[in-house]
Order: C-alpha cells, then sequence, then structure tokens
C-alpha cells in the first residue's frame, strides 16, 4: 500500500483505516476458519484413522464428503456474501471502487438466478476468496498476533516484574525486576512504529488480493474490457474522421469552387469585351486558363475528399466511376447485393484509390482488377496488377497507410508481390448492412 510509505504515514489516517480493516477481519477469518474446518477435519481424521488401521474410518469418510458436498452446494453462496461485504470493506484501505463481476440473470426466478450464478468465474473467483480466507489468513493475521504479543509484553515487563512474582519471560529471555526488565521495554517501544507498518502491509496484502478476486474488472475481464473500449473509441475516431471529410468536402464544394466557378466566368466575360490582340486580353486568357485548370483540380480534389457518388449511389458504382478515371484499364467485379454500413463503403472505396494510384504510380502494369464481394459479414476486396512486382511496405508510406486504414475499420490486409508480379492486395473488412 503506497500511503505506508509516506513519512507521515504515522500521523494520517491510513494508519487507523488499516487498524480497523484488520480488526474487521477477523471475525470474517474466524467464519472462514469454522467453514474449512467442517470439510478439512474429518478429512484429516479419515486419513489419520486409514495411516493407523483403527478402523472406524468409514463413517468419517461419510462425513468428509457429505461436508464436501454442502460445501460446493452452498460455500459458493456464503462466498458471495462475503464477497459483496468485502468489496464494500476494502474502501477502508483502498479509495479504488471493486465492481461486481456478477450478470444478470436471463430471466426472473430462482433456476435462473442460480444456474447464472453457478456458471459464471466470479461466483467461484469469491469461492476461492472465501477459502484463502480460511486456509491462508489464519496464518498471517495469527503471526501478526504474535507479534503485537511480544511487543506488548515487552512494554509491560518493567510493571510485570515489578510485582516480584519470580522471574518473567520476555520472548526468549528471562528478567527478574524492572531494572532488566527496562532495556526490553524500550525495544519494544522503538517497535510500535513498526508495528504499525506491519498492520498498513497486512492490510494492504489483503486488500490487493480481495482486488485480484472480487473485481469485476480484474485479470482478463479487465483486458477484455479494455479491449472493447479501444475498440469502440477507434471506431468513434474513424466515424469522427469520416464526418470531418465529408465537412471539408462539402465546405470545399458549396464554397471555394462556386467562388472559383464564378471567377471563371467573370474572366471569360472580361476576356470577351478586350481586343483579341490587347495586351490585357492575354493576361486575361492566361487567368483564364489557369482558374479553369485550377477548377478541374479542386474537382478532382473534391471528389477526392469524399466521392459524392459514393454517398449517393454505393460502393460499387463508385468504384467503377474511379476505374473509368484511371490510365489503364480497370476491371471491376462487384457482387453487393446492397448498401453497408458509410465507414465500411468509405474504407473499401479508398483502399482501392490509393491501390489503383500506387499501380500506375509504381508498378508499370498495363491492366488491374478489381472485385469485391461480401459473405456474411465480410467484405472481401482484392486488387490484382500486372506489374513488375516487388511492392514492399516498409519502401514508403502508400501500402502502410493502406493497412493502418484497413486496421482501423477492424480488418486485415495481406499483400503478395513478388519478383516479376502479379501484385495481390487482398483486404477483409466486417461490415452491416446499411440501414
Amino acid at each position: 500500500m503506497q500511503s505506508s510509505t509516506r513519512r507521515r504515514f504515522l500521523r494520517s489516517g491510513w494508519l487507523w483505516r488499516s487498524l480497523v480493516f484488520v480488526l474487521t477481519s477477523a471475525p470474517l477469518v474466524a467464519s472462514a476458519m469454522v467453514l474449512m474446518a467442517m470439510v478439512g477435519v474429518p478429512w484429516i481424521v479419515t486419513v489419520g484413522r486409514l495411516r493407523a488401521g483403527t478402523g472406524g474410518a468409514d463413517l468419517f469418510v461419510v462425513l468428509a464428503v457429505f461436508t464436501s458436498v454442502l460445501a460446493a452446494v452452498f460455500g459458493p453462496l456464503a462466498a458471495m456474501a462475503v464477497g459483496g461485504f468485502e468489496r464494500w470493506r476494502v474502501r477502508l484501505v483502498d479509495a479504488r471502487p471493486l465492481v461486481s463481476g456478477h450478470r444478470r440473470p436471463p430471466a426472473q426466478g430462482v433456476w435462473p438466478w442460480l444456474r447464472t450464478r453457478y456458471t459464471e468465474a466470479a461466483t467461484w473467483r469469491e469461492f476461492a476468496y472465501l477459502c484463502l480466507l480460511g486456509v491462508v489468513a489464519p496464518v498471517a493475521y495469527a503471526a501478526l498476533a504474535a507479534v503485537v504479543l511480544l511487543v506488548v509484553v515487552l512494554l509491560c515487563g518493567p510493571f510485570i516484574a515489578g510485582l516480584g512474582e519470580g522471574p518473567v519471560v520476555l520472548g526468549v529471555v528471562e528478567v527478574s525486576t524492572p531494572k532488566e526488565a527496562l532495556p526490553y521495554a524500550i525495544v519494544g517501544l522503538g517497535l510500535v512504529p513498526a508495528l504499525a507498518l506491519l498492520f498498513a502491509a497486512l492490510a494492504g496484502g489483503h486488500a490487493a488480493v480481495a482486488r485480484a478476486l472480487l473485481d469485476g474488472r480484474s485479470g482478463g475481464e479487465q483486458a477484455e474490457a479494455a479491449l472493447v473500449e479501444v475498440s469502440r473509441s477507434r471506431a468513434r475516431l474513424v466515424d469522427a474522421f469520416e464526418t470531418e471529410r465529408r465537412r471539408i468536402e462539402r465546405d470545399l464544394h458549396d464554397g471555394a469552387q462556386q467562388r472559383l466557378v464564378s471567377l471563371t466566368l467573370k474572366l471569360g466575360l472580361a476576356r470577351l469585351d478586350l481586343p483579341d490582340d490587347s495586351p490585357a486580353a492575354r493576361s486575361v486568357t492566361v487567368a483564364h486558363d489557369e482558374a479553369k485548370q485550377l477548377m478541374a483540380e479542386l474537382r478532382e480534389l473534391i471528389r477526392g475528399i469524399h466521392p459524392k457518388v459514393l454517398t449517393d449511389l454505393g460502393l460499387a458504382v463508385a468504384l467503377r466511376e474511379r476505374a473509368d478515371r484511371c490510365p489503364i484499364p480497370v476491371t471491376v467485379r462487384a457482387d453487393l447485393p446492397g448498401r453497408l454500413s458509410g465507414h465500411v463503403e468509405a474504407t473499401a472505396y479508398f483502399v482501392v484509390a490509393e491501390a489503383l494510384t500506387n499501380v500506375v504510380k509504381h508498378s508499370g502494369a498495363t491492366a488491374a482488377s478489381v472485385t469485391v464481394h461480401r459473405v456474411g459479414d465480410t467484405l472481401t476486396v482484392q486488387v490484382v496488377d500486372d506489374g513488375r512486382g516487388g511492392a514492399d511496405p516498409a519502401g514508403g508510406t502508400g501500402l502502410t497507410g493502406l493497412a493502418d486504414r484497413v486496421a482501423a475499420g477492424d480488418g486485415t490486409m495481406r499483400l503478395s508481390s513478388p519478383a516479376g508480379g502479379p501484385t495481390v492486395i487482398h483486404v477483409e473488412l466486417p461490415c452491416t448492412t446499411s440501414e
């Protein structure tokens, strides 16, 4: 427990919290010891009689089996009660809350509740905690009690020796007078702070074991919950990214593009009003041509941010439109029975778009093919070209970006690009039908 290492621990409330925690543990440990003894003693007696060969072991065998069955049947119920109480009590020495790992039963009634409780891991972790309370905890608490008793005896040594009733045993030494017992009392006084730390250490260790076994978010379940939260947050980031892309596309389309169109029209009208052989006409003509070229580039940029055809007509039509704009022949085979969710369609489209861009820039291919089909809840996208091959993700950011985009959608990407070709990019994305 971190609080026990602080310089002011002996003057803080954590010391008293640790004392209360240890003292209130005594009834629980005693109750658990009784339960463990009810099961363990018959077995110990049975084994002893069998080894001694004195007979009469049959009765104890029956008793041992009977108590073991009772413990297996009713022990988890007692453990659940103890677990609930311990999750509340641990807050004395650990401010972090513990949550129950029990699930809600699927239906009302006693049997659904029992079936749920006896088949979930949280119940048996609580049972293991109850067993530790009855087997391991007594040893630790007995050791602490022995140390406390020793310190008390050392402190009271001078008073006991002063009674004059003979020699007094202080641990492993024997004294007869208060003067002889005084040094040991000083040692006992010096051990008081250490005793406080022992209380804190035992309380901290007990609380750590309780957290490991009683917290519904501990161990694998906590890791699973964290993984689920990471997946959800990643999905939220992907959705936010796509929303931002569409906002930028809309702002460019409705703002910058419209103003550029207006500027192009004004330059065209100004060009008509100027003599063809005038210097001003030549300057306006150059500006007009550059404005038209810039408008074409801006339109291509807007289409690359988020194609309107993808939103309006779906993935298959958008892929065919993208293939038509590719400098090399591209065959598109898309077997999609319906629309998919927006982020899946966007991911698949931009994977194909980036792959075709890489094909044109780096592969030297003369043709490519795109195959898209859905099987169950998986969308498969495959891009194949007849280029020189040798594509390596370590050689640039294009393929790495593709893999990152696919991974953001919980998908997988495989690349096959031997020297001499062909290059095959195979992507699988989990998908759902768009509502």
